[in-house]
């Protein structure tokens, strides 16, 4: 879903685009929203130099996050880890040999630590785990991209919420009242539409180099699961039991930190905003529908 949003908003500022391709199979998604297309393997070096000869900037937004109950069980995150460790290591490095100048690395807020009702800015501690390593090192292999002639722009998004896979799954759990909440109710939420976080990465293209956070206004988590229940036809939905949280380990335990998170930096340096500015229902209508 980001990939799409992104591919959109690049080409509405009039962006040439390519969608480079781990399998075909996606081939026909990215040409009918109006971009080429090209295969590269991610975690080959010379595949990626020789993929991207010739652009300017290169977005490196390849996840696998699995879904729902799958996200708890052992091994669920290795694919998602070796392609935020080994993936960002060789994009990088093929952006460098190939002469690209500006590379954007996608990441994720929740690093930081549990910033209770404070703010939270760039500068902020965060509190990285074996479940959040790989996006560290993700962070880390881009600030190599660095030097005068090139810079990368590392962009922490928060939780999307839109017509994204986890987005229907809790939907489909909120219908048959089960738990979707996670953490104290108390506690804030970064979140941010799929439709903002492309757009996101197209103003990075022309921000300073350096880290920024990306998400609507923040949400008490209380708020966020009243509005899933509101789409769902539910008077009300719960909280996830603490010892379920628990039992679920390290993998769970950043959702459940609160991140009352500032965009404003993003914003300054580009002049970007979210469309999407406050967390409501109608960010789940697409959802919804399906």
């Amino acid at each position: 879903m980001l990939g799409r949003a992104t591919i959109t908003s690049l080409l509405d500022q009039g962006h040439q685009v390519t969608g480079l391709l781990r399998t075909p199979q996606k081939r026909a998604v990215v040409e009918s929203l109006g971009a080429s297309t090209a295969q590269a393997d991610l975690l080959d070096l010379a595949s990626m130099t020789n993929a991207l000869q010739g652009f300017d900037g290169v977005c490196n937004l390849v996840t696998s996050i699995p879904v729902g109950v799958r996200a708890m069980r052992r091994g669920a995150w290795k694919d998602n880890d070796r392609l935020r460790i080994e993936g960002s290591q060789t994009v990088m490095a093929a952006a460098k040999a190939a002469g690209v100048r500006r590379l954007v690395q996608e990441s994720v807020s929740f690093m930081y630590a549990d910033g209770g009702d404070e703010w939270i800015t760039e500068s902020s501690p965060l509190a990285v785990t074996r479940a959040t390593e790989p996006a560290a090192i993700a962070e880390c292999n881009a600030s190599r991209f660095d030097c005068k002639s090139r810079g990368s722009v590392v962009l922490r998004f928060g939780n999307l919420v839109g017509d994204d896979a986890m987005t229907r799954w809790r939907l489909v759990q909120a219908r048959s009242g089960r738990p979707i909440g996670i953490g104290n109710p108390d506690g804030w939420a970064h979140v941010v539409h799929p439709e903002d976080a492309g757009s996101a990465v197209a103003a990075a293209l022309e921000a300073p180099g350096g880290l920024y956070n990306v998400g609507a206004d923040p949400v008490r988590r209380a708020d966020m699961v009243a509005v899933f229940a509101e789409a769902a036809g539910r008077p009300r939905l719960g909280f996830l039991p603490k010892g379920v949280v628990k039992v679920a380990g390290e993998g769970l335990e950043p959702l459940t930190r609160s991140h009352r998170i500032s965009a404003a930096s993003l914003h300054e340096a580009t002049g970007w905003l979210p469309r999407h500015g406050i967390f409501e229902v109608s960010w789940l209508h697409d959802a919804v529908s399906r």
